[in-house]
């Protein structure tokens, strides 16, 4: 059959059926259509034009095409490229980028038959695309920009600023991924590569008896079939806690459905994945462990040989019987959060090779440093033999902290000597990493008869499922954020992480915080109901103020940003008919006795190219170019000539990129690094500085350890705070979210604003739509459209506004943005919901009110 492909006639006589989007990318080498769920057809990052027509490439077959003119990015003529990528730059409707090169596409088909489209046109155009990063706001207006231009055939020019903090520098890279041309990893090809599939275990709960792998090796095309007996090094891993074997052996017990026993590698990916099909397990089936509360009795099966407690953080200040005899109101009130999937649109992959003596691997990982610790081990060389290269992902969310696929590629690859990719599908990835934790909380809050709070009283259980990942810290932040944005003098706080026969549960955005801010703030509304007290006010007058202590007992001795935030949306809130507040408060590092470190080198490589080294994951947030803006804020340097990059072979060691430190941590460290570049420059032109490096170094070690018996306690080095409001309309639907952030100094608005923007749509995700419930440890389902993850014409209107209360430890006084977005939105909402209909929710996510039907009349009948 023949058709045109990007204006090009094409001859195509190979399986009818074939996906387009499989032969795009894996015969014709095009890349930007993604491949985000196939074959789901949920996500949309695979969208091209057919006919005329916006489709998912990964369910059309070729058959389709026939005759037919199929168009991507890559085909859309230079004046639209351009007009696209800059339309997206300047508006901020970039930030990962996995998904909008279908975006544009969809949008271009928009557009081509509607020239003036209007909000509600887009939003609806882009029903079938999913984006987790923005919160849809920008990418919409992004796309109304482009279609202007191109109805007038005016040019976008190329957006550009100098560099310094303040300033709307656009993201770095971002005109290639809008367009698709950043390559993520499964994006990389290598000559003489080959494929990984993996087989996952049939039961959450079972002892392998055989793995009988003789029918795969003898498929033909395959070239090994690993087990764990070829492990060469110590085949299990972790975090924290050495516990996730990287293969499951005979003899031993799984403890989840993503339990990985062999692994095939052949000469493409379909002939991996039969052979993986073909392997024949023995199991003894055991009865799962699926009940965190049952999980703690003292008859449970072990899951793991300590028991089934992987960690209990206890926290208590003052006397609480003695405080609940003297408060006027107290409010109690017992509460569920659900397991939610991270939904970024990059599913995993991995890319490793051999290199000298040791393995390089292509990481999309959170942490390439903990990457090459924990494959160093897996293989038994020393670190210096690993080396692992950052490539920028298509989202992480806590999600790729964990190691899943980069360990059985550079297995494969440093046993077999050649290079090996491994990547899941979507439906291997919802079953394989670490998800939101669901948590039950009992919570009892107390105050006094003028409305000054006295007490909270906590017990938190959070399922950490099969393995610990950062459980034990994700509970450890719930007590240590407990008490939320307000001063309480007494306290008694315990959580407890549970192993389950559960998909295992780990970082996700919040981090345990979100979880206990939606309890506590319903309680504080509980307490305004009883003493009539003003909920704005109410909140105003407990918040923290410098001088006030947290949960934890640490006194935040500057930056107390929470007062400023409950200002910027008093006037709205009362201004709103159905309303709810809810105030947040956000670690920024990880804190807790662990050190908080960043390493940066700047090398004059040339005159018109300056390479700033650091050790931290680009995954959309814009880490990347938060480095090239304090340089250029520091020296002055052009920002078109710096070139940003992640390499272990650099040694600017980081750790994981997580808990809202990375802008901290390579801003200050940047900012070291550029004394003795600040002190050339006065001296000499950086032409004459070609060949110099510099580096610097900042380092967090002085925080403490939960319980330990100090005179001062330093839990964290710096907190964010927020307030968010929530307005119902006259049905009860949500109207409108403004989201009120002190982020201390906004280094970049287009950045601060989508990072928040994108927390919001999380946020209002996680209370109200999104939920990935188990049945007997096994997900209910694995299809991405199956996690409630809203769509562009779901979101409501959404108003960010910038606070800055200056952070004494933070680069020009930054605190972190990332997580905080999505921490008080899920309390903001019930506390809403309530002033509508008068029901008290308890559980995630939440029942919205049904929709009053309207009833068209004609002539005047119904």
């Amino acid at each position: 059959m023949k058709f045109f492909l990007n204006g090009q006639e094409t001859v195509f006589d190979g399986d009818p059926d074939l996906p387009l989007l499989t032969y795009l990318r894996e015969e014709m080498g095009i890349i930007s259509p993604k491949n985000g769920c196939a074959p789901q057809a949920a996500c949309g990052s695979c969208v091209v034009d057919l006919n005329g027509k916006a489709v998912l490439s990964c369910v059309t077959p070729m058959k389709k095409a026939a005759e037919g003119v199929v168009t991507t990015t890559e085909g859309l003529g230079e004046y639209r490229q351009k007009v696209y990528a800059n339309a997206f730059v300047e508006k901020g409707g970039v930030q990962c980028g996995f998904c909008i090169p279908g975006i544009v596409m969809q949008s271009n088909a928009l557009i081509n038959k509607n020239p003036e489209p209007t909000r509600a046109d887009v939003e609806k155009a882009l029903t079938p695309n999913l984006c987790r990063c923005t919160g849809y706001k920008k990418i919409v207006d992004s796309v109304l920009y482009a279609a202007d231009a191109i109805r007038k055939e005016e040019e976008i020019p190329e957006p550009k600023s100098d560099g310094r903090i303040g300033s709307r520098q656009p993201k770095y890279h971002a005109q290639k991924l809008v367009l698709g041309q950043h390559k993520f990893v499964d994006d990389i090809h290598l000559d003489g590569m080959v494929y990984g599939a993996l087989r996952f275990s049939d039961h959450p709960r079972a002892q392998v008896l055989r793995i009988d792998t003789s029918a795969a090796e003898a498929l033909p095309g395959v070239v090994r079939v690993f087990t764990a007996v070829d492990v060469p090094g110590n085949r299990t891993i972790g975090l924290i806690r050495q516990d996730w074997p990287l293969l499951v052996a005979e003899g031993e017990t799984t403890r989840y459905v993503g339990d990985v026993l062999a692994q095939v590698v052949a000469e493409t990916e379909e002939i991996a994945r039969q052979a993986a099909a073909l392997i024949q397990v023995e199991y003894d089936v055991l009865e799962p462990v699926t009940d965190m509360h049952k999980a703690m009795q003292p008859d449970a099966p072990a899951i793991h040989e300590g028991g089934n407690i992987l960690a209990k953080t206890v926290t208590s200040r003052g006397d609480v019987a003695e405080a609940r005899a003297k408060s006027a109101y107290i409010a109690q009130g017992e509460f569920d959060t659900q397991r939610i999937e991270h939904g970024y649109m990059e599913p995993e992959a991995c890319v490793a090779y051999p290199a000298g003596d040791g393995v390089e691997v292509l990481s999309q990982g959170q942490g390439v440093y903990e990457d090459r610790e924990q494959i160093a081990k897996l293989l038994g060389l020393p670190k210096e033999q690993v080396r692992v290269i950052l490539v920028p992902n298509g989202g992480g969310f806590g999600g790729k902290e964990d190691l899943t696929v980069q360990g059985h590629a550079a297995l494969a690859a440093w046993l077999l000597g050649i290079p090996v990719k491994v990547r899941l599908t979507r439906d291997e990835s919802i079953l394989m990493h670490p998800k939101r934790h669901p948590i039950w909380m009992n919570y009892e809050v107390g105050c006094d008869a003028n409305g000054m709070l006295t007490f909270v009283k906590v017990q938190f259980v959070g399922d950490t499922g099969a393995y610990a990942s950062v459980g034990m810290k994700v509970l450890e932040r719930s007590a240590g954020h407990a008490t939320g944005a307000y001063s309480v003098p007494v306290t008694d706080v315990e959580a407890t992480a549970v192993y389950t026969n559960n998909i295992p549960c780990g970082a996700m955005r919040g981090f345990g915080v979100n979880q206990a801010i939606f309890g506590l703030e319903s309680l504080i509304d509980d307490l305004c109901e009883q003493g009539d007290f003003d909920r704005w006010q109410f909140r105003y007058d407990n918040a923290l103020q410098d001088g006030d202590m947290t949960a934890t007992g640490q006194v935040i001795e500057a930056g107390a940003g929470a007062r400023e935030t409950l200002l910027a949306v008093k006037d709205q809130f009362y201004a709103a008919k159905y309303a709810g507040l809810a105030c947040g408060l956000k670690n920024t590092g990880i804190g807790n006795g662990m050190p908080d470190a960043s390493k940066v080198r700047i090398i004059i490589a040339a005159p018109d190219r300056v390479i700033i080294d650091h050790g931290w994951t680009e995954m959309g947030q814009g880490v990347h170019t938060m480095a090239l803006q304090t340089l250029c804020n520091e020296t002055g340097i052009d920002p078109s000539i710096v070139e940003v990059r992640v390499d272990t072979a650099s040694e600017q060691e980081a750790g994981m990129t997580t808990a809202s430190r990375a802008t901290s941590l390579v801003g200050n460290a940047t900012i070291d690094a550029c004394k003795g570049l600040k002190a050339d420059l006065e001296m000499s032109p950086l032409a004459d500085l070609v060949g110099n490096e510099y580096e610097g170094e900042w380092v967090v070690d002085w925080t403490t350890k939960p319980g330990a018996m100090v005179e001062k306690v330093y839990t964290h080095y710096s907190y964010s705070y927020a307030t968010q409001l929530v307005t119902l309309d006259e049905n009860g639907q949500i109207e409108k979210i403004t989201a009120a952030h002190d982020a201390g100094k906004i280094f970049n608005p287009t950045l601060f604003e989508g990072q928040l923007e994108g927390s919001l749509h999380m946020g209002l995700g996680y209370a109200i739509s999104e939920n990935m419930p188990m049945a007997n440890g096994r997900p209910v389902s694995t299809r991405l459209r199956k996690m409630g993850i809203l769509r562009a014409k779901e979101m409501p209107e959404m108003e960010i506004i910038g606070v800055e209360v200056p952070d004494p430890y933070g680069p020009y006084g930054a605190k972190g943005v990332g997580e905080i977005g999505l921490v008080p939105t899920a309390g903001a909402v019930a506390n809403a919901l309530y002033q509508f209909d008068g029901i008290r929710r308890t559980k995630l996510p939440m029942q919205m009110p049904k929709k009053k039907r309207v009833v068209k009349q004609t002539n005047g009948k119904g």
